[in-house]
C-alpha cells in the first residue's frame, strides 16, 4: 500500500498491473475513488502501457438512460449509486471473468449524447487483463456487493480534497455547465457520492496517493 503522503509512481502501478495480467487466464483489476480523483486517466494510462494485454471497461456504460432517469425522478442525481444498472454491471463482470471463447461486448457512456451505447467496447478472449474503472466498485449491499468478489484487485485513488473539487468543477465547466452551477454540482450531489465512496476505502487492496501536480 502506498502511504497517503507519497504520490504513486506510474511505473510501479504499470508493473503491478502487468504482473496481474500474467497471473491467470484472465484477471480483473478495479480502479475506484471519488469523482475527480483521476480514475479514468490512470486506467487509460495503464491500458495504454500494457497494449494488447489489457482492455478498459468503465462502469459508466451502465448509466441508466435519460428517459429512465426522468421516469424514476432521479435525473437531478445522475451519477448517484441508484442511477446505474448495478445488476447489469455485475452480469457483465461475470461474463468477463468466465473468459469464454467469444468476444464480450461492454457498453460505453458517450458524453456527447449523455447516454450509454450498448456493444461499444469489444473484449476478445485473448485479453488477459480487464481494467474496470468506476465509482462504486467497493460499495457493499446488493447488487454492488457482488462486484468486489468478481475483481482480483481493487485500487482506491486518494487525492487531496481541495484539488479533487477543483478538478471536478473544471470538468463540469468543460462539459458545458456554468461555473456557479458546476461548483454547486461538485459540492452537492457529487460530494454526497464521494462520501459514500470514501467509506469503502477499507475494502481496497491498494490505496494509491495521487500527486496534485500531475494530471492523474
Amino acid at each position: 500500500m502506498f502511504p497517503a503522503s507519497d504520490p504513486a509512481p506510474l511505473a510501479e502501478l504499470v508493473s503491478r498491473a502487468r504482473a496481474l495480467a500474467s497471473a491467470g487466464p484472465r484477471q480483473l483489476l478495479g480502479i475506484t475513488g471519488a469523482p475527480g480523483a483521476g480514475k479514468s486517466t490512470l486506467a487509460g494510462l495503464i491500458v495504454s502501457a500494457l497494449g494488447e494485454l489489457a482492455e478498459l471497461v468503465p462502469m459508466d456504460g451502465f448509466h441508466l438512460a435519460e428517459v429512465e432517469l426522468q421516469r424514476l425522478g432521479r435525473h437531478a442525481r445522475k451519477g448517484a449509486v441508484d442511477t446505474f444498472d448495478g445488476a447489469g454491471f455485475v452480469a457483465l463482470l461475470r461474463r468477463l471473468r468466465a473468459a469464454g471463447p467469444g468476444t464480450v461486448y461492454a457498453p460505453e457512456f458517450r458524453r456527447e449524447l449523455e447516454e450509454p451505447v450498448a456493444g461499444a467496447i469489444p473484449v476478445p478472449p485473448s485479453v488477459p487483463l480487464v481494467v474496470v474503472e468506476g465509482n462504486y466498485l467497493l460499495v457493499p449491499g446488493e447488487p454492488w456487493g457482488e462486484v468486489r468478489e468478481l475483481l482480483d484487485e481493487v485500487w482506491y485513488l486518494d487525492l487531496d480534497e481541495t484539488e479533487r473539487l477543483r478538478r471536478l468543477t473544471d470538468r463540469h465547466i468543460a462539459f458545458g455547465r456554468e461555473p456557479v452551477e458546476a461548483a454547486a454540482r461538485a459540492r452537492g450531489t457529487d460530494q454526497r457520492n464521494a462520501e459514500l465512496i470514501a467509506d469503502t476505502v477499507g475494502r481496497a487492496d491498494l490505496v494509491v496517493a495521487m500527486a496534485p501536480s500531475t494530471p492523474l
